[in-house]
């Protein structure tokens, strides 16, 4: 795990790596953290989230995600650090400022007496929408998540898939810069889960910035970049592809062949850019390397020369799952400082 515990040169503290022009980001952190009663819920977190890009925060329930959110939201204030949203501290947000947010609960907080249609009205109105040339952008809305043909049903008669994608058209009714959606598929069967993220990529499209928690690991692959966190307190962040080589160290190769023994280890270390060489079930061989395309030829090169009877070698990209877990077990937390 010397990957997630390594200096991290390619962090925004860092001040060697070139700083983005504050007009290209929705979000910057610096050092913040956030007590309650003496106790670090978040401790110390660093990170950029640039316009137009979903950016996925990822970790295990209690990991800290709803906190953090809820500082970008300006619901609660950092007890430390720096914190801003769209140029602005939170908690000093003005109502023209948080017009031009969404926000998506993770919990259902609509009124289930009222109709699809009411509800909607509602937000509208709670997000500064003017009465007038209302009534489109309701339809529009309630049209985008298939809600329209039952929009004058009361909301405590929808199902709870009808539920969330009623709370998704609340939040992107008045066309907000900046979607905040803490754990929006949680509950929701696949099928609509796919459709949900098909309309996140849809709204990147059009610029907007999203910014998601999900206790889901794998949907951190349609997430533009990821900050991963356990207990309130960095694990890894990056491109899906980012994260995927820091928690296993490098790029990883199979080495799959009928008799594979002690000696077929010793050769395969001592090829220029392996990293790790660990065994991954009978006669397979998972190797960790800088670059797979470098190492391949010479890993096959090197166990010919030593009469090594091999079967296939191939890269394998592991699941994000398998990643999870990595960062997850690994011996300690790296600051982000």
């Amino acid at each position: 795990m010397a990957a997630v515990n390594a200096p991290r040169p390619d962090h925004p503290r860092d001040k060697s790596r070139p700083s983005r022009p504050a007009g290209e980001l929705a979000v910057r952190a610096v050092d913040i953290g956030r007590k309650f009663d003496g106790q670090e819920a978040v401790k110390g977190l660093s990170f950029d989230v640039e316009r137009g890009k979903i950016f996925g925060i990822v970790g295990p329930s209690g990991g800290g995600k709803t906190t953090t959110m809820r500082m970008l939201l300006g619901v609660l204030r950092p007890t430390s650090g720096e914190l801003s949203v769209l140029g602005r501290e939170p908690h000093r947000f003005r109502r023209r400022d948080r017009e031009r947010l969404g926000y998506m609960p993770q919990h259902f907080v609509l009124f289930p007496e009222l109709s699809v249609h009411e509800n909607l009205d509602f937000a509208a109105s709670v997000y500064g929408m003017s009465w007038f040339g209302r009534g489109k952008r309701l339809r529009r809305a309630l049209e985008l998540v298939d809600l329209w043909a039952v929009r004058k049903r009361t909301v405590a008669q929808l199902s709870g898939g009808m539920q969330r994608r009623l709370q998704l058209a609340c939040t992107l009714v008045h066309n907000p810069e900046v979607i905040f959606l803490d754990e929006p598929t949680a509950g929701i069967d696949p099928v609509l889960r796919a459709r949900f993220w098909a309309h996140f990529r849809e709204l990147r499209g059009q610029g907007r910035t999203l910014i998601v928690t999900t206790q889901y690991v794998t949907e951190a692959e349609y997430c533009d970049r990821v900050l991963v966190l356990k207990d309130g307190q960095f694990i890894a962040d990056g491109t899906p592809e980012e994260i995927r080589r820091k928690a296993m160290g490098g790029e990883v190769v199979i080495v799959s062949g009928p008799d594979l023994s002690a000696s077929a280890t010793a050769v395969i270390r001592s090829v220029e850019g392996v990293q790790s060489v660990r065994w991954a079930g009978q006669d397979r061989i998972e190797v960790i390397v800088d670059d797979a395309g470098t190492a391949m030829p010479l890993l096959i090169e090197a166990l010919r020369e030593a009469d090594v009877e091999v079967e296939e070698i191939g890269e394998e990209r592991p699941s994000f799952d398998d990643v999870f877990v990595r960062l997850m077990e690994g011996d300690g937390v790296q600051s982000s400082r």
